[in-house]
């Protein structure tokens, strides 16, 4: 019999409080039918200090206090997941078992939004899972695993940008793998895999604004280990590419030297239907290099020998080109021309590609504000507005900063608004 009454338990916020196992919450409600802390404790078989630290916050999990506190309320103990409910005798389950259960509750506090108390009337907060345990043994599915995850991630890059955190599990996940037994053409495979996932780590970083140099110098010797030339000359091309346009474009030039070593090094990858395409980026990438430097005989030589023999082989690819292409013309002062590629980048750029879309709005609408042109004030604006929209940080201070130089640089109050919105958005933490 229910000393509290037969209304007690069909009371909605007393059931909520058994089901997630808050008993502090639920001596709360007993107090306020007039029960005190010391006839609770008379109830439930506890001292009037225990009563009053369960309810500042203390969590019950004792499964002997449990059945106290259920016996002495009239609560059935099924409803506590303790034994002996409406049907008859059961086994009373061990701590251990209470224990897991108070973890399952915890989920459904979580999703009422009342969140179990500690001790101190802190939420108690569950640690998240560690890693995955290893497999026993790895074969190719595994490698294609690392595979399709990467190119998820690169998806999610391309869109939003950012995704430093998402790289870096995985690359913490997976890199665990290498100690796994495996034939020793699926290690092989692995490492490449995993060279391609620390490559893009790294250039998450870059294009969150942060230094990547830790995913590239461990992504190299897998590239290594695998002895695959399209995954060394990769990394060298990335790394290069996060220098060239953050003030250290010598030191970029460096990166493409040894990438093009690389790629016509005769290996058994040479063979790779990709490496034409990186081939052609380290020439426009060592292009915008050489421009960005006063080098204009070798901006244009390397620009030449990027679009000599090599067709793009998607829109993706061709955008791309353009893109970097209109980069460099606008560099070197080439307006016309830099115009034509980024308004083919444009027509040519997929829905996907947001990020790489927003550069070439930024580059087209920096292009008709330096050429004085009066539609050059509605791109800028466009612009800044879509470039509030991603996450990368690589994109608003290497485009969105020489926009407002640009806007400076013109006459008029809409002007210097503009380029002081530019310049705002550019600092902006994300």
């Amino acid at each position: 019999m229910n000393p509290l009454g037969p209304e007690f338990l069909d009371d909605d916020q007393v059931q909520a409080a058994v089901t997630a196992l808050d008993i502090g919450r639920l001596y709360r409600l007993v107090n306020r039918l007039g029960v005190s802390q010391r006839q609770i404790a008379g109830l439930t078989d506890q001292t009037q200090s225990e009563v009053c630290e369960i309810l500042g916050g203390r969590q019950v999990v004792n499964v002997h206090v449990l059945r106290r506190i259920a016996d002495g309320l009239g609560i059935p103990r099924a409803r506590m997941l303790l034994g002996y409910g409406e049907t008859g005798p059961q086994a009373p389950p061990t701590e251990e078992e209470v224990a897991e259960e108070v973890k399952r509750r915890l989920v459904l506090a979580a999703l009422m939004n009342e969140p179990f108390l500690s001790l101190r009337g802190e939420p108690i907060i569950v640690p998240l899972p560690t890693d995955d345990p290893l497999p026993s043994r790895l074969s190719t599915a595994h490698v294609q695993e690392v595979r399709t995850f990467t190119d998820q991630l690169v998806g999610r890059l391309r869109y939003y940008g950012g995704q430093t955190g998402l790289f870096g599990d995985a690359v913490r996940r997976y890199t665990r793998w290498m100690d796994v037994p495996a034939p020793e053409e699926v290690k092989a495979r692995l490492a490449a895999a995993l060279a391609e996932l620390h490559t893009m780590a790294g250039w998450a970083c870059h294009d969150s604004g942060l230094d990547g140099t830790g995913y590239f110098t461990h992504g190299l010797p897998l590239a290594h280990r695998a002895e695959d030339t399209y995954a060394i000359t990769n990394a060298a091309w990335r790394a290069g590419a996060a220098l060239v346009r953050n003030g250290y474009p010598n030191d970029a030039l460096k990166q493409f030297q040894l990438g093009g070593f690389w790629a016509h090094k005769p290996t058994s990858g040479t063979d790779d239907l990709r490496l034409p395409t990186l081939i052609a980026w380290l020439d426009l990438n060592s292009a915008t290099a050489y421009a960005l430097m006063g080098g204009l005989d070798e901006a244009t030589r390397h620009l030449a020998q990027a679009h000599d023999g090599w067709e793009p082989r998607d829109a993706f690819e061709r955008a791309g080109m353009d893109r970097a292409t209109a980069a460099i013309h606008l560099d070197l002062g080439q307006l016309d021309t830099a115009e034509q590629f980024a308004t083919s980048a444009l027509r040519s750029q997929g829905e996907g590609d947001r990020v790489d879309r927003i550069i070439n709005e930024l580059l087209l609408a920096e292009i008709h504000v330096r050429a004085g042109e009066p539609q050059g004030l509605k791109l800028a604006h466009q612009a800044i507005d879509g470039v509030r929209t991603v996450h990368s940080v690589a994109t608003r201070r290497q485009r969105l900063i020489p926009l407002a130089d640009a806007l400076e640089a013109r006459p008029g109050t809409d002007t210097r608004e503009l380029a002081q919105a530019a310049r705002k958005v550019a600092a902006t933490r994300i």
